[in-house]
């Protein structure tokens, strides 16, 4: 007989963030950016104890050989990233913009009354424009994948429900 899935959160500080969860390069890296964005609930309230992970590859479309959140190549570059949010919903990573063929970052978010994390996808605006998933979506949900351009690097937020639901993608 199978369990069922539980609800996931509310999450502890002390279990899932790690010291350098919100770096996947280290600060200083020459290609360096900011992704950062809030985690809100159907209401559009923050969702405090989130946590949101990140996974992708190189600004050569290469990915890590070796899994591993601490493991890094040479250049510093982890592929993977873990940041839990704060009181006002907010999360960040110092990372990379991906290249390659279709340069997304794969997203994972936990909360509180999740059974499972959900899926998405990160596009960058001036990347978006051929990719076949947000070809196969309508216009305005569309938009829900694209990161907006700021003066230090890109945000992103993530609505769990509601008007301005992001995509989530089912494997």
């Amino acid at each position: 007989m199978m369990t069922p899935s539980q609800t996931v959160g509310p999450f502890f500080g002390f279990a899932l963030p790690y010291a350098e969860g919100h770096h996947v390069v280290p600060q200083g890296h020459p290609d360096a950016i900011m992704l950062r964005g809030r985690v809100l609930d159907g209401a559009g309230e923050p969702v405090p104890d989130a946590i949101v992970e990140i996974r992708q590859a190189d600004a050569d479309g290469s990915t890590s050989a070796q899994e591993g959140a601490l493991v890094r190549a040479e250049n510093g570059f982890s592929g993977f990233g873990r940041s839990d949010t704060d009181r006002e919903g907010r999360y960040w990573f110092t990372t990379i913009k991906p290249g390659g063929g279709n340069p997304y970052i794969a997203m994972l978010v936990f909360a509180r009354g999740l059974l499972k994390p959900v899926a998405t996808r990160v596009y960058f605006p001036e990347d978006a424009v051929a990719d076949a998933l947000l070809l196969a979506l309508e216009p305005e949900r569309r938009n829900t994948l694209i990161a907006v351009r700021e003066d230090q690097g890109y945000r992103f937020d993530v609505h769990l429900q509601g008007e301005e639901e992001t995509v989530f993608l089912a494997f």
